[in-house]
């Protein structure tokens, strides 16, 4: 049950990118899993990573490409991770990038490989290699639902965004999708996340953009605290909107930056409303903490309790489990006297303990909105960070004690 997420939306075509969706039937006879993203001689890529170090084949192989060069094609299953496989995961994602490759008339080291799906499993590369040529043929600069749809999982809903914008008197665009609805915690999650733009941007801008763009999205997720073997997020320029190459000292580099993190935010937060099983949105707000570590510490303690969380689902105001998460979070000398705890605009604690004003027919009401905010006001410093959450349904259980049945 998707919490608040809509359908997908009107994709801007990128100039110079291009897309393709085949039916490869890795996990199901005839699902459109296998996807090809074919990006223009001259395109620049940066990408971030899981932290897992049980990282995956294509993980592996996509990390060694992208430092050799430019790539031109990225190469999607889903169905099956080829994690936890060892030499011969690598060998099948090769042989999956040397059949693109000889099909596309380019070489091996410029595409990257990316696959989601159960974990452990030798890849099929039998039923991949005779997909390429079909992925191929459909490229098509509109393909981008096909391909928002070609990527998903557990996912009950396709993911998108897409803008337009103007530098320097040329039209921008912006176009993505991402995946993930489980296995989600930040240092990526179980998630893949393809943005693209036409503008041209200084490549070492691009990797810092990507880097930062990513932390402060995709890596302010979690539905479970389980960080993924597979996880990755590319942001590709093609370089044929026509504007002046973007640097770090262009005037126009405001207007591109938050253009790119609007669609880096709505494809994140997609996957926080698609969360297996979950009923709501949750926004957990840290505010005047010391660091951002002891900001991001606090969050996440809430995020990841089963306790909150099942709370949250139950719509069942039971604000000594949020105390109880501050609590524990492990912040040196917290001054309890002088933080404050809000669920949405109710306080909840105050001065050491419950709020003098605090009713449970107002906490109760919160609760049984479908996206809230849990702010807690720490009172030691100036920084904030937020993290993006869902709660716990018995939906999440099920879905996950029968993935591979």
């Amino acid at each position: 049950m998707a919490v608040g997420l809509g359908p997908l939306p009107d994709f801007y075509p990128v100039a110079g990118v291009r897309l393709g969706v085949a039916s490869a039937g890795i996990k199901k006879p005839g699902r459109k899993d296998l996807v090809v993203i074919e990006a223009a001689p001259g395109s620049q890529v940066a990408g971030i990573f899981t932290q897992n170090q049980f990282c995956a084949a294509p993980v592996t192989l996509a990390k060694e490409h992208l430092r050799q060069g430019a790539p031109r094609y990225l190469l999607i299953n889903t169905g099956n991770a080829n994690a936890g496989t060892g030499e011969r995961g690598l060998t099948d994602a090769r042989k999956c990038c040397e059949a693109l490759a000889k099909e596309a008339g380019v070489s091996a080291q410029e595409i990257l490989p990316f696959s989601t799906g159960v974990i452990g499993e030798p890849l099929p590369v039998d039923k991949i290699l005779p997909a390429l040529p079909t992925a191929l043929s459909a490229l098509d600069a509109n393909a981008w639902p096909d391909a928002a749809k070609g990527i998903m999982t557990t996912d009950t809903l396709p993911k998108g965004a897409s803008k337009q914008i103007q530098l320097g008197g040329k039209t921008v665009t912006i176009s993505g999708i991402s995946k993930g609805a489980g296995m989600i915690r930040p240092n990526m999650a179980t998630m893949l996340g393809f943005i693209a733009t036409d503008a041209r941007i200084e490549p070492r801008l691009l990797e810092i953009l990507a880097a930062e763009l990513g932390e402060h999205s995709f890596n302010r997720i979690t539905i479970d605290g389980d960080t993924s073997t597979n996880d990755a997020c590319m942001l590709i320029a093609t370089g044929q909107a026509g504007n002046d190459e973007i640097t770090r000292e262009s005037p126009d580099l405001k207007v591109l930056r938050d253009a790119l993190e609007e669609v880096f935010m709505t494809l994140a937060h997609a996957i926080v409303r698609d969360g297996e099983g979950a009923t709501k949105f949750i926004t957990i707000d840290v505010q005047k903490a010391v660091s951002s570590e002891e900001a991001l510490a606090v969050a996440y303690t809430i995020a990841h309790s089963p306790l909150v969380k099942t709370a949250l689902f139950a719509s069942d105001p039971n604000w000594g489990r949020i105390l109880a998460a501050v609590g524990r979070a492990g912040v040196h000398d917290l001054d309890l006297e002088a933080l404050t705890i809000h669920l949405g605009d109710v306080c909840l604690v105050r001065n050491g303990g419950r709020a003098e004003d605090y009713t449970e027919a107002r906490g109760k009401a919160v609760m049984s909105e479908s996206e809230i905010t849990i702010r807690v006001t720490l009172n030691r410093g100036e920084i904030r960070e937020r993290v993006w959450t869902c709660d716990f349904s018995h939906d999440y259980v099920t879905i996950n004690a029968e993935y591979r049945t």
